[in-house]
C-alpha cells in the first residue's frame, strides 16, 4: 500500500483524488519527506504553467456573461426577473462561462444627450447594480443602478430588420417616452450605455424608420420593467 501512495503525488498535486485517498495520502505525506518534496515541487510547476497561460478576458465579457446569468432560470418564470448581483457572482460566472464570451460582441454605446456613455465597469460594480431581463422578442437584459442613475441594457437575437427600420430605444416614466438612441443592424448583440433619470420605471425597444423618430410609433417589440 505504501507503495502505492507514492504514485499519488502527481494526482494529490493536481486536486484529482477522492476523499478517501486524500485522507490517506495525507497522512502518508506526515511520514515521508520525499513526498512532500515532490509535491511541493508539482504544486510549484503547476503555478507556473497557470500564469503562463494565463490570458486576460475580453472586456465585455462581464456583461456577456450577466445577460446570460439573468436569462438562466432555476425556477418558473417571473416579471420582471430582478437579481441583485455581487462580485464574487460575477466572478464565478465570468470564468465559467469564459468559453462562450469567445464569440463577438458589437458594442454600440449611445445616450442621453451627455459628453459621454457612463462606463460600463461604473454600473456593474455600483453595490446595488441588479440584472433585469425584458419580455417580447429576443433577449434583452438591463443591469440598473439606482444609486449612479445609470443603466447598461445588452439585447440580442433581435429579428433582421431591413434597411429602411431600425431599432430605437425608449427610456419611459412619468414624463412620457425620450429617446436612449438608436440600435445598429448589423451585430447579432447590441450593448447600450445610458443615464437613467429617477422618474424611468420602463425601457422599451420599438421598430421605428430609418434614422429614428422623435417618439414611439409602434408597440414595443422588447419591454423591461424597472418596477
Amino acid at each position: 500500500m505504501t507503495a502505492e501512495l507514492h504514485m499519488l503525488t502527481g494526482a494529490y498535486a493536481l486536486d484529482a483524488v477522492s476523499g478517501a485517498e486524500r485522507s490517506e495520502f495525507e497522512r502518508h505525506l506526515g511520514e515521508c519527506a520525499a513526498c512532500r518534496q515532490e509535491v511541493a515541487e508539482l504544486q510549484s510547476t503547476g503555478a507556473r504553467l497557470a500564469v503562463a497561460a494565463a490570458v486576460d478576458p475580453p472586456p465585455e465579457l462581464k456583461l456577456v456573461v450577466l445577460a446570460g446569468v439573468a436569462r438562466t432560470r432555476q425556477l418558473p418564470p417571473r416579471v420582471p426577473v430582478v437579481r441583485r448581483l455581487s462580485r464574487a457572482k460575477t466572478w464565478q460566472v465570468r470564468f465559467a462561462l469564459f468559453g462562450a464570451a469567445a464569440a463577438a460582441v458589437v458594442a454600440v454605446a449611445v445616450g442621453l444627450q451627455s459628453t459621454a456613455p457612463a462606463p460600463v465597469d461604473s454600473v456593474l460594480s455600483a453595490p446595488d447594480a441588479a440584472a433585469i431581463q425584458g419580455v417580447g422578442e429576443g433577449h434583452a437584459t438591463l443591469v440598473v443602478s439606482r444609486s449612479r442613475n445609470q443603466a447598461v441594457l445588452l439585447a440580442s437575437d433581435l429579428p433582421a430588420l431591413d434597411a429602411g427600420h431600425v431599432y430605437q430605444v425608449w427610456l419611459i416614466g412619468k414624463g412620457g417616452a425620450h429617446s436612449a438612441g438608436l440600435m445598429t443592424s448589423e451585430a447579432s448583440q447590441r450593448m447600450l450605455v445610458a443615464q437613467l433619470p429617477p422618474d424611468v420605471d420602463r425601457i422599451g425597444i420599438t421598430v421605428e424608420p430609418a434614422g429614428g423618430s422623435a417618439g414611439p410609433t409602434t408597440p414595443a417589440v422588447t419591454r423591461i420593467s424597472l418596477v
